[in-house]
């Protein structure tokens, strides 16, 4: 299947370390089509022992799709669709201390996102992910059914609240969205729940009362640790996930140290509903099972 690339599945269900590959270098069209085979199959990749610049960085995304334009936090300076993730010493919160998706709220969410390692504790630090693919296939067929037919509200309220405490995006209008409940994986055609606590606000249709007891049961049972994967960080690391398939968790277990990444996001493009029929694309077809 991999030609160009080692692939090193971490789980049963999620992750990958990619190997023999340097990211900093003008990759062949070939390797970029495996890189996104891997990351379509194991919904987020890891890369060790890398050394590239914030010029490389972006290079090596745009390879993927349009940058996101950022709203919410602080850009690496020169870089202005690049996010500075930081946790100063002093600072007690950290960006991303909870089961997301990114930027669920907007009209097509990013496809993915790419990460990398710049200032690192020397112990915690950590990132969780989560298979939301394997969630909903672990489901049963009936709740299947309904949730396929099912659209969500998605809206950026209660981040304009929490970024105008922090001065951060506070002139943001409120927006409100509907996507599907499941969606397709553009490359596999898997399916996913399309669901995030911090910006889901009800089901189409429903009430938020209605809503909350179904959507409390689907985020913890998507969170179940055999959906997930740890990633370690080390000088020289990137992760690459996908947005749509993938929830992700910042641990916050460092207190007193400094941690600073770089995140580049990766514009989305329509959704395919889980119920919409689905043929692999090439260059993956020889690749790829058609999917359900």
């Amino acid at each position: 299947m991999f030609n160009h690339l080692e692939v090193k599945p971490l789980s049963g269900y999620i992750g990958a370390e990619i190997g023999n590959v340097d990211l900093s270098q003008d990759l062949d069209q070939g390797v970029i089509d495996e890189i996104r085979l891997a990351h379509a199959l194991h919904g987020v990749i890891f890369f060790r022992d890398q050394t590239i610049t914030p010029p490389q960085h972006e290079a090596f995304a745009r390879r993927f799709g349009e940058l996101t334009d950022v709203f919410y936090v602080r850009t690496v300076e020169g870089h202005g669709s690049m996010s500075a993730v930081v946790k100063n010493e002093e600072d007690r919160s950290n960006i991303g201390g909870s089961w997301h998706a990114d930027q669920t709220f907007q009209q097509h969410p990013p496809r993915g996102a790419i990460l990398v390692a710049r200032e690192l504790p020397d112990i915690g630090g950590d990132t969780l992910f989560s298979s939301t693919a394997h969630a909903f296939e672990s489901l049963s067929p009936g709740l299947q059914q309904l949730l396929e037919s099912l659209d969500v509200v998605h809206s950026n309220e209660r981040l304009v609240r929490a970024a105008s405490a922090n001065l951060i995006g506070k002139d943001r209008p409120i927006e409100e969205v509907i996507h599907p409940a499941v969606i397709r994986n553009p490359i596999t055609g898997r399916k996913a729940l399309f669901l995030t606590p911090f910006y889901v606000m009800r089901f189409a249709g429903w009430s938020e009362q209605d809503s909350q007891p179904l959507l409390d049961y689907l985020y913890k049972f998507a969170a179940r640790p055999e959906f997930q994967v740890r990633f370690t960080w080390k000088p020289g690391s990137i992760a690459f996930w996908d947005n749509w398939q993938v929830w992700h968790y910042a641990v916050n277990d460092y207190h007193g140290k400094r941690r600073a990444m770089h995140r580049l996001a990766i514009k989305g493009t329509p959704f395919l509903k889980g119920r919409d029929p689905f043929v692999v694309p090439e260059p993956f077809r020889e690749r790829v099972p058609a999917a359900a």
